[in-house]
């Protein structure tokens, strides 16, 4: 976690006892670039640990690529105002990245990255397969107590967000990020570049925006499963996916907002 954390002098005050001096672990923050064929694609304030799998899970999220095997090349350039994540696409995307070459400038992974028109905001969600999975509440329960052990940046600095990837064959993939946009794009380039296949339950510990729901369905598991609300448009966003939208996770619970045919809650 060096590159993710600082060490911060700071003062600890309690009611009824003195302030004491100690340290506390705080989370980093950096401008990352993400740089398509030597032109910017995004600027992003991010946590600047799995770079790699952020810039895979970015560009395909945001689609810019179909498909991983367009990335020709990655490189991560740091310097001290920040990092470069290069990619070098294959001749065929490179065309038709040229097309629609976008510019963004944008603060801690929030906003509809590279958005330039109102259809593209509203655009249709890529369809989850269904494959006749079906989930128990209690595989959610465990799958969200899994993830919180998984968090460890997040115990450190108690400033970050988690995506997890889970199925019952295993622990959940995590990534943290101070984004949750972000977090949830390094959790898509891990799991494609590890070429994984476990496509059950995705874990979000924030709030499901359409952005959110958007991304998962690029990732492809059936069942998104969040500590926090769903807006309305996620709802609807998540019925034209195919997915199922679990939202309000606690340890005692929590409520389903779509497609609860894959869920058995008896």
């Amino acid at each position: 976690m060096s590159d993710a954390t600082a060490p911060q002098p700071r003062l600890r005050w309690r009611p009824g006892e003195a302030a004491e001096e100690g340290v506390r672990l705080l989370a980093e923050e950096t401008p990352v670039a993400l740089v398509h064929d030597g032109s910017t694609t995004a600027v992003m304030m991010a946590t600047p640990a799995d770079l790699e799998d952020f810039a895979v899970g970015f560009s395909l999220s945001e689609r810019v690529i179909e498909s991983a095997d367009e990335i020709a090349s990655l490189e991560v350039a740091r310097s001290d105002l920040g990092v470069e994540v290069r990619l070098w696409l294959t001749p065929e995307r490179t065309r038709d990245l040229a097309a629609r070459r976008r510019r963004l400038a944008g603060p801690t992974g929030c906003g509809l990255c590279g958005v330039e028109s109102l259809e593209e905001a509203a655009r249709a969600p890529l369809r989850v397969a269904d494959d006749g999975l079906r989930v128990s509440g209690q595989d959610l329960l465990t799958a969200m107590a899994q993830m919180e052990a998984a968090q460890a940046l997040s115990r450190a600095t108690r400033a970050v967000h988690a995506a997890g990837l889970w199925s019952r064959d295993g622990g959940p993939i995590v990534r943290e990020d101070i984004g949750r946009h972000n977090a949830l794009d390094k959790l898509i380039g891990a799991a494609v570049r590890q070429g994984t296949t476990r496509r059950e339950v995705l874990l979000l510990t924030s709030r499901v925006s359409v952005e959110m729901v958007q991304k998962a369905a690029v990732l492809g598991a059936p069942v998104l499963c969040a500590v926090s609300a769903p807006t309305a448009l996620a709802i609807r966003t998540a019925e034209a996916a195919g997915l199922t939208l679990v939202g309000v996770a606690r340890s005692d619970g929590f409520e389903v907002f779509t497609n609860p045919q894959r869920l058995e809650l008896g």
